[in-house]
């Protein structure tokens, strides 16, 4: 039996979370076309029968200019110290191998070994173009494995799995079977409804938008809903009134989505309120990155 844990590491976008969540069959991270849509580390379980895989999704590294965007940078190399293997995600688009190959230096650093997946090999039109890629990538680090992956549609995946089987240590599982992540409920609740916001609205809404959950109450009773109440925070007036809609239409919509995810997740029904609170200059300050809980 192989057990340990592994980084996740790579550039914004490059499809980190979605990995996570084709590996672990479960959708635990949250993912839109914004970038840095991971902003915690996330802890999701993956089973083999001859091993126990403990990813760390982390955020996207970054040139970080506020001090939301500079905790979540803290936050993906701090994992770098606390692993067993770390895997290095990088997309085969032009910025993608641009970007990942500026990135690779800071991994040569590290002790423990590197996988790297180049992802989105799905987006080539041809096969025989992905060769010269690998090359190049080769050519940044010493890599214990080269993988190519699709993790939207998951070609490649079980390889790599594979792949970082071979590098973890020798030991017993270190989360029961049926664990897929430490993460609480009520956070899973904001990130699913925060996702729901990033997606609704585009690029009308900016990345500094953040979501707590004020309330989650189990109900007594078996039938009963869950009942969520939340608030989604923003930091200017204009962009209060672009998530609330016309007649509350946008807010209504985020809500609906967000509780159809909710049900899933949680396995029974959901009663959710929502409510839309400005904060100016939340993720410049210190302040305000702890009451949203950053």
């Amino acid at each position: 039996m192989k057990s340990g844990f592994v980084a996740i590491i790579g550039a914004p976008n490059v499809g980190k979370s979605t990995f996570l969540n084709k590996a672990l069959g479960f959708k635990l991270a949250i993912t839109s076309d914004k970038p840095q849509t991971t902003r915690h580390r996330l802890l999701g379980v993956h089973n083999l029968p001859e091993a126990q895989i403990i990813f760390l999704d982390t955020p996207g590294i970054h040139a970080a200019k506020n001090a939301l965007n500079r905790r979540m940078v803290a936050t993906a190399e701090e994992a770098l110290s606390e692993v067993d293997a770390v895997l290095f995600m990088a997309e085969i688009t032009a910025k993608g191998m641009e970007r990942a190959q500026a990135l690779a230096p800071r991994l040569s650093k590290v002790d423990s070994p590197v996988i790297l997946a180049l992802n989105k090999i799905d987006l080539l039109p041809k096969k025989e173009a992905l060769l010269p890629l690998l090359a190049r990538a080769a050519q940044w680090g010493d890599w214990k494995a080269l993988v190519p992956i699709s993790a939207q549609n998951g070609d490649g995946v079980d390889n790599l799995l594979a792949e970082l089987t071979q590098v973890l240590p020798e030991g017993p599982a270190l989360f029961p079977p049926d664990v897929i992540t430490d993460l609480p409920m009520r956070f899973l609740a904001s990130e699913l409804i925060r996702e729901k916001v990033f997606r609704l609205t585009g690029q009308e809404v900016p990345y500094s938008t953040a979501v707590t959950v004020d309330q989650y109450l189990e109900p007594e009773e078996p039938d009963r809903p869950v009942a969520i109440t939340a608030t989604i925070h923003v930091e200017r007036q204009g962009h209060k009134g672009i998530i609330i809609g016309k007649g509350g239409a946008m807010v209504k919509k985020i809500g609906t989505q967000a509780r159809l995810d909710l049900e899933k997740l949680i396995g029974q029904p959901v009663f959710l309120d929502l409510m839309v609170r400005v904060e100016p200059k939340w993720s410049r300050q210190e302040q305000g990155l702890k009451k949203m809980g950053y």
